[in-house]
């Protein structure tokens, strides 16, 4: 999820545990324990832009890494707060809870986490988008309200559990919608006719309205949406997969690299004589069968007898204000 819906929740689990004892300094060590798993992406800044986006969501959000760094944590806090009785183990609690409810957050989102690291493995449930505002601003709303409590005051934690039971409920009704889109999705495909192997369902940007599907379909995929607001029957468009143009190269270590990142969700376009690998997890921002435009793309490279990838700098502000314009209009319906 986006940096403050993981804030707020942090914030949330450390006023939870501590906030008895704190105040709301353990809203301000909850809020930084909870940003911790996506420093990553600082040190993704000193690794070249393709293996940074392989790592991201990988060791610092897996259970091994919050086992290893709660003790730590816990010793630093209870050195802080011991005047104030803060235990070690409770501390040390507080720091595992804030750490592993930031990779349970990014685990119903579409990049998912890598929980179990070393196993390559990604848990992605994909039923909301990385900034949610009926997510986040319900759960900031009651927290702010619990915060305007003295640490004695049972509101405090009143407000505070109102927050996490609210956000959570919206969590798990996200699943709700889901199913509910998903059954429309393959009743469309069975009444098409359309046998397919893999199916995946998720929401378009900032809403469980309007929701996206790609379906993996021999030598190629269908994509299409719906709208609750929709009267008009589905409709799907294919994408050839066209894998052969990278048969060659295959075995190449950027190739495996690209396909791992892709979670094998991507085919492959030419653009000016361009090999281009197109990964297929986050959408496509432009349908033209005539020029497809995905929202990750890297541009295949060969110099001296070694292969590079490199992503295409599509995502320009006018181009994204363009798809969410477009994106609003499709969501009240076909």
């Amino acid at each position: 999820m986006d940096s403050l819906s993981q804030i707020v929740l942090g914030a949330a689990v450390g006023n939870q545990v501590l906030g008895k004892k704190i105040g709301n300094k353990a809203i301000l060590y909850g809020a930084i324990v909870g940003t911790i798993p996506d420093l990553d992406v600082v040190y993704g800044k000193f690794l070249d832009p393709l293996t940074a986006t392989d790592i991201h969501r990988g060791f610092s959000h897996s259970v091994v890494f919050f086992l290893l760094l709660s003790p730590i944590l816990g010793w630093i806090f209870q050195k802080l707060e011991h005047k104030n009785n803060v235990r070690f183990n409770e501390a040390t609690v507080f720091a595992y809870l804030g750490l592993q409810t930031h990779a349970l957050l990014d685990w119903f989102t579409t990049w998912g986490t890598q929980l179990l690291w070393p196993l390559e493995t990604r848990f992605s449930l994909q039923s909301i988008f990385v900034i949610d505002p009926l997510y986040t601003m319900p759960f900031l709303f009651f927290l702010i309200l619990s915060m305007k409590k003295k640490k004695d005051n049972p509101k405090r934690l009143f407000w505070n559990q109102t927050g996490l039971i609210v956000s959570t409920s919206y969590l798990l009704f996200t699943l709700f919608v889901q199913s509910i889109v998903t059954n429309k999705f393959e009743k469309q495909l069975n009444e098409n006719q359309i046998s397919y192997q893999e199916i995946v369902v998720k929401p378009s940007p900032f809403n469980i309205i309007l929701w996206t599907t790609n379906v993996k379909v021999e030598k190629g995929y269908m994509i299409g949406d719906y709208s609750f607001f929709d009267t008009q029957p589905i409709q799907f468009q294919y994408i050839p997969m066209q894998k052969e143009w990278i048969a060659p190269i295959e075995e190449e270590p950027v190739i495996q690299q690209l396909k791992r990142i892709s979670e094998g969700w991507y085919c492959i376009t030419k653009k000016e004589n361009q090999l281009l690998f197109n990964d297929l997890r986050f959408g496509v921002m432009n349908a033209d069968s005539t020029d497809f435009q995905f929202s990750f793309s890297y541009a295949i490279k060969e110099q001296n007898g070694l292969y590079s990838a490199s992503e295409l700098p599509n995502k320009n502000r006018a181009q994204a204000e363009k798809l969410l314009k477009k994106l609003w209009v499709r969501m009240w319906g076909n």
